[in-house]
């Protein structure tokens, strides 16, 4: 069955290759609906939607946006038009996918639209920036970046296939079709690579009980996704047992979450169960770009890709303040499992983290400044113990119960 996929660009520079990219999906048997972000320069290639329709979106007109002469002010118009436009052709069904190329300007505006479509919808954004830092780009979304290699200026035996490429990558995932599942309440759980052994236990748990779980990875960009997705509604309950993002976000680690990280939760009114994971450890990208300030503190080569940093007992009473602070705001019942032997696979008897005062410090901070509502259970285990992710998840369960009144069943086949 045909389907019909968005090509949003700035005609005016790249409108060659858009029109190349339209050729290529019409080639596969499918429609293409050009869309102009351009605003100063006149399209080399004929839009569907034009310009003019995305600045009136963004509630300005493109010659305002010309007068004024500033390059960041109309990217930031145009990417919210884009959005908008976007948006109103997918609650429409119109579009089955969306494609996008562009330099940094171009792919801001492209990335702005695909990052307002629900996860599952198609997005291929072909950009310069897609062998960089891709972050700011994908946020909390499922957008395939596909690094352009050359610049996206006209066409040439590399560009080629790279679009070729990418219109197929688009054709193919508005092609494919899922057989149903039966639908299970879902739980967000956080783990990270140094606290799988708990989430493995967990799961089980979990999944034995009848709930399908989400894992995200405590790296940042997964914090955010995973509160972005409880904002919209997809979960029954959180297992926040790694909310390791909050060391780098407060020492300057690369995997910070932002400063709302354990909020929405909360603010839902979601049966929640917290640990303490990772919270033993900042981390960093190889040895050579630790701070100057943090070279004489204890570091550990996790591989060659990222350093660890053992996180010192008042940085540990700084954690425990601003966990206890978060859990304080929820709306709903939450429990919090302190695993007494340790925070992670490196923080343990014997290990190059282990530090009895630092995580002494952690736990004082937050029981001292936890609000009677919220329990705080403490136990004699270490947190990769398989006993304590199954205490973890029975709490959840438990939680749930009696937040809806009735305990969940497992599934039947």
């Amino acid at each position: 069955m045909s389907k019909t996929i968005a090509i949003l660009a700035t005609l005016d520079s790249k409108g060659r290759e858009a029109a190349y990219l339209a050729s290529r999906v019409k080639a596969l048997g499918h429609a293409a609906i050009l869309i102009d972000a351009g605003v100063l320069g006149q399209p080399t290639a004929r839009p569907d939607i034009a310009r003019e329709q995305l600045a009136r979106a963004a509630g300005t007109e493109i010659e305002q946006l010309r007068a004024v002469d500033d390059r960041g002010a109309a990217i930031m118009a145009m990417a919210r038009g884009a959005a908008a436009i976007v948006m109103d052709l997918y609650r429409n069904s119109r579009i089955d996918g969306l494609l996008g190329l562009g330099g940094s300007s171009g792919s801001s505006i492209a990335a702005a639209a695909m990052r307002g479509l629900p996860i599952g919808f198609p997005k291929v954004l072909v950009s310069t920036m897609g062998s960089g830092d891709t972050r700011p780009y994908v946020g909390a979304r499922d957008v395939t970046m596909m690094h352009s290699v050359v610049d996206i200026s006209g066409l040439n035996r590399i560009s080629r296939r790279i679009l070729a490429n990418a219109a197929a990558a688009v054709c193919g995932m508005v092609s494919v079709s899922l057989p149903p599942t039966a639908e299970r309440p879902m739980i967000a759980l956080t783990m990270m690579g140094l606290t799988t052994p708990c989430a493995v236990a967990a799961s089980a748990v979990l999944e034995d009980a009848g709930f399908e779980v989400l894992a995200f990875h405590a790296n940042g960009p997964g914090g955010q996704a995973m509160e972005a997705l409880i904002e919209e509604g997809y979960f029954t309950g959180v297992l926040d047992m790694t909310p390791a993002e909050w060391a780098d976000e407060l020492f300057g680690g690369k995997g910070g979450a932002g400063p709302h990280r354990m909020e929405a939760a909360g603010r839902r009114g979601l049966p929640q169960v917290v640990s303490l994971g990772g919270l033993d450890m900042v981390r960093f990208g190889p040895i050579s770009v630790v701070p100057a300030r943090y070279r004489a503190r204890l570091l550990h080569e996790h591989n060659p890709t990222i350093t660890l940093m053992r996180t010192t007992p008042e940085e540990c009473r700084a954690l425990g303040e601003l966990i206890a602070v978060k859990l304080n705001l929820a709306q709903a019942p939450v429990r919090i499992l302190l695993p007494l032997r340790g925070l992670s696979n490196v923080d343990r008897a014997g290990g190059v983290f282990e530090d009895q005062v630092a995580r002494s410090a952690l736990f004082a901070a937050l029981r001292e400044t936890l609000s009677p509502r919220v329990q705080c259970i403490e136990m004699d285990l270490h947190i990769n113990d398989p006993e304590f992710g199954q205490a973890l998840a029975a709490s959840l369960v438990a939680l749930v119960g009696q937040s809806s009144g009735d305990s969940p069943q497992p599934e039947r086949s």
